[in-house]
């Protein structure tokens, strides 16, 4: 396996530039995820469960494309996949400035979502295999900050840049600054086969059956995150905390920030049973504190309780993924991990919104302390049990 990093170094010229372009892809992600459902209804004048549809379908493209590149990483490479899924980005982007009507808008954000799923799982895989071993965990926790400031400088500038541009000025410059930072790509050397290694011949695999039940916990934690993503507005209107809500991700992320470079190194040192059994505690508690905000205090509090549980307990279980699975599934074991996150982020919703009624959204966010107390208990039964700390 090809290694392009010095001794013990993360931040070497390669993983910045992996780095930077996860992020960019990220912010185009999250910046249209949530503006495109309101820019429909404008547009085509649809209800608001089809304008739920349009930015979702997404999610399921991103799903698509995690479980088609997981396989294709072992089979053509990290690098190459690279550049396919850029390629497809740009197809599929371009596609945005087509008015072809509603179904049109929603086949591209599926394929989009593909396109995006390929060029995440590359990216994750090869700054995966560019850290060195004893400083992964750290430097996983570094990487993941990219889709975390993604997530967050997303919809934040999206909203703010709204009100003076047109959805497709946006869409344009978003389009442009991926392009200028897909220049950089050709200085990426690392890959997961060194140059001329013979491939072997493997059949198709959708996921690494060495990080499945470690995966069954990650979608419920993400399953109870998903009640944050979509329902925080609709409970922070009800409970007039609007403005609170309107920073509540800028809270979350810059806990994030502050905290996952110790959590990192906590890893490489001391394990993941340090990190995450607070992290679930600490989440569960924040899930608590949200289903009872009656004050902006409050509620930003939760997003701190919350950026400390389900922010660490991301990148941790992602690190975890790949060390439980075979050297050479890496890029498998990561696609696994986000086809489970991603599953109970996406179907979540769905499922969750039938409890809403009986429940209302303060209820169902401190019922939600049960799914995360379940993926409490699968995480120390798969691994939590047995973990031996690092040498």
């Amino acid at each position: 396996m090809a290694r392009s990093h010095g001794k013990s170094k993360i931040w070497t010229l390669e993983f910045i530039i992996i780095f930077a372009f996860h992020f960019i892809v990220m912010f185009s992600m999250y910046s249209t995820l949530v503006t495109v459902g309101s820019v429909a209804i404008d547009e085509y004048g649809i209800a608001p469960s089809t304008a739920g549809l349009v930015a979702s379908i997404f999610i399921v493209g991103v799903l698509i494309g995690r479980a088609l590149s997981g396989y294709q990483v072992n089979r053509i490479g990290a690098k190459k996949l690279m550049y396919v899924g850029t390629v497809l980005f740009f197809a599929t982007y371009i596609l945005y400035f087509i008015d072809g009507g509603l179904y049109l808008l929603v086949a591209v954000r599926l394929l989009n979502g593909i396109a995006t799923g390929v060029v995440s799982t590359a990216m994750n895989t090869l700054a995966t295999i560019s850290l060195p071993e004893e400083r992964r965990g750290e430097g996983i926790s570094y990487f993941s900050l990219s889709m975390v400031i993604g997530a967050a400088i997303g919809p934040f500038l999206s909203f703010l840049l709204l009100e003076t541009i047109s959805f497709h000025t946006m869409l344009l410059g978003v389009g442009i600054l991926v392009l200028l930072m897909s220049a950089l790509l050709p200085m990426i050397k690392v890959n997961n086969f060194l140059s001329g290694e013979k491939r072997r011949k493997t059949k198709f695999v959708m996921i690494d059956k060495d990080v499945l039940p470690l995966g069954s916990s990650i979608l419920f934690m993400g399953f109870a995150y998903s009640a944050v993503l979509s329902f925080l507005n609709v409970f922070a209107q009800e409970r007039d905390l609007v403005t609170a809500a309107s920073v509540f991700f800028i809270v979350y992320s810059v806990t994030i920030l502050l905290t996952r470079p110790m959590t990192g190194k906590l890893l490489d040192v001391r394990g993941a049973n340090i990190v995450l059994y607070p992290a679930f505690i600490l989440m569960a508690v924040g899930f608590l504190v949200l289903g009872q905000a009656s004050t902006g205090t409050v509620l930003l509090l939760s997003a701190v309780l919350i950026g400390l549980g389900f922010g660490n307990h991301q990148s941790v279980s992602q690190a975890v993924c790949v060390k439980i699975a075979d050297r050479k599934n890496v890029g498998l074991a990561t696609s696994t991990y986000f086809i489970m996150l991603e599953t109970g982020l996406g179907f979540g919703p769905f499922l969750l919104g039938y409890i809403v009624p009986y429940a209302g959204y303060g209820g169902l966010y401190q019922w939600l302390v049960v799914s995360i107390g379940i993926s409490m208990v699968i995480y120390y039964f798969v691994y939590g049990r047995k973990e031996r700390r690092p040498a």
